[in-house]
């Protein structure tokens, strides 16, 4: 055989090994892009609510680090009455504790004074004055519980309902099953703050798409400054010429996925055009100028600060804009010591600007159709840690959550932990239990908002999940 034979032999039999390997791989990916990425047997809600939605929206108020909720929203007079003495092992024998391993575990009593707010008489501590005077349009969980006793996976647990990095998170499923609500800006946005202890990090995981399209990422503004780089064109570009830029990519795009069934080049379509309206609105969403001074002194903020006050403003502009998910992390909760000290200085921080997003969006008419989350991703141990006694470690069996908006009973105190404040004892409540009530307002059956990864049905709630009827009105 001629060396040409054996070329145009070997080209004949590649050519069939491809194609008929090719035409396999189109089935099989016709399965996968049915069933997973085009969306026919995920269930997001194309064909409408599940429920009647009670919100449109969600402003969840991450105070990452950990608030103790025995600073907070759960008075333990059985803490004062112990302050000093030995841990009962009743209490503690066996459980998991985060960094009071090998150390003589004894009782801390309540930092700061407690008293009673509101025609519900919603016991609160000093610290939150401003909250305090909104007790009766919040409902306090004071028996929250999780799995996971440091902060980045307790963090990833919170937002994903799974310890495992790499899940979608609770704004991306929010988003994948609504859509946004806005044509100019991401339907999940995050913004962050820090002050008032020690600050961990927050990974950017936390607001991940996962598995599901990356257009349903939270997109993460700065707090200082111009929200997103680059938002303005170059010197010589005018908006005409970046959006015939805009139109010719896209194009290209379109013509590429009508050869390839890949829901990411629609995404990549859509966020280009995002990114050419986001030019215009960002620099409108960032412009506190016609904002009033009244307004302005409610928060308590000097606009673009990067303060806690000023994103609380930001994110009250964010849902006028028709974002359907935000989210601001406050890092300054992380008290293993000076805790006294600390606490009251990231509680000035929080309280009154927290207070403020609340009543500006009530006299907006905003509140009936927004879901407030305000906690962090565990509580605080009733035993004391540090040399001076000072501190408290992390703490997973017992903590406390504020929500309120629409569909939330206010002046409503569900659950309760035991007499140390150690473990939720009266209606414990899931973190899956939280995310279920969130999709509930929502309008959406958690059982229901479903995508298909790898041959498996995910849910944010896993194969878990309550609704909390008792906070619900």
């Amino acid at each position: 055989m001629s060396l040409f034979s054996n070329y145009i032999t070997e080209i004949n039999r590649r050519s069939f090994l491809r194609k008929t390997l090719s035409s396999l791989g189109v089935v099989a990916l016709g399965d996968l892009f049915s069933s997973d990425s085009l969306g026919n047997q995920s269930q997001n809600l194309s064909d409408g609510l599940h429920y009647p939605a009670k919100v449109k929206r969600i402003i969840h108020l991450c105070m990452a680090g950990g608030p103790s909720h025995l600073e907070t929203f759960d008075y333990k007079p059985a803490l004062e009455k112990h302050h000093g003495q030995p841990m009962p092992e009743s209490f503690t024998a066996g459980q998991q504790i985060a960094q009071l391993q090998s150390t003589e575990l004894k009782v801390k009593g309540p930092t700061f004074k407690f008293s009673r707010h509101g025609k519900s008489g919603m016991e609160m501590s000093e610290c939150f004055p401003h909250i305090a005077s909104l007790a009766d349009e919040i409902a306090v969980i004071r028996s929250m519980y999780t799995e996971q006793i440091n902060h980045d996976p307790a963090h990833t647990f919170m937002n994903t309902g799974s310890i495992i990095p790499g899940r979608p998170s609770m704004g991306a499923w929010t988003n994948y099953g609504l859509g946004s609500l806005s044509n100019e800006l991401p339907g999940y946005v995050v913004l962050s703050s820090v002050g008032g202890g020690q600050a961990q990090p927050i990974s950017a995981r936390q607001w991940h798409n996962g598995f599901l399209p990356s257009k349903h990422q939270g997109v993460e503004l700065r707090s200082k400054g111009d929200p997103v780089y680059y938002v303005g064109n170059p010197d010589g570009i005018s908006r005409e010429s970046q959006g015939d830029l805009v139109e010719t990519i896209n194009s290209l795009n379109s013509h590429l996925a009508s050869k390839r069934h890949d829901p990411e080049i629609a995404t990549r379509i859509a966020q280009y055009e995002l990114a050419y309206q986001m030019q215009t609105s960002v620099p409108d969403l960032a412009d506190f100028s016609k904002e009033p001074q009244n307004v302005l002194e409610l928060y308590g903020c000097e606009p673009g600060d990067g303060s806690y006050a000023s994103n609380c403003l930001m994110a009250r502009r964010l849902a006028e804009r028709g974002v359907r998910f935000i989210q601001l992390y406050h890092r300054g909760w992380d008290h293993h010591g000076g805790l006294e000290k600390n606490f009251k200085s990231v509680s000035t921080l929080t309280d009154k600007p927290t207070a403020a997003l609340i009543k500006d969006l009530k006299a907006r008419g905003m509140l009936d159709d927004t879901l407030i989350i305000w906690g962090g991703e565990f509580g605080r141990t009733p035993m004391s840690q540090g040399a001076a006694g000072d501190g408290r470690d992390h703490h997973i069996k017992g903590f406390s959550i504020f929500l309120a908006g629409g569909g939330i009973k206010g002046g409503t105190v569900y659950g309760s932990t035991d007499e140390f404040g150690y473990a939720a004892e009266e209606n414990p409540t899931a973190v899956h239990d939280l995310h279920a009530t969130m999709l509930h307002l929502l309008g959406i059956d958690h059982k229901r908002l479903t995508y298909r990864f790898q041959g498996r049905d995910f849910r944010l709630t896993d194969v878990h999940g309550h609704i909390i009827d008792g906070i619900l009105a």
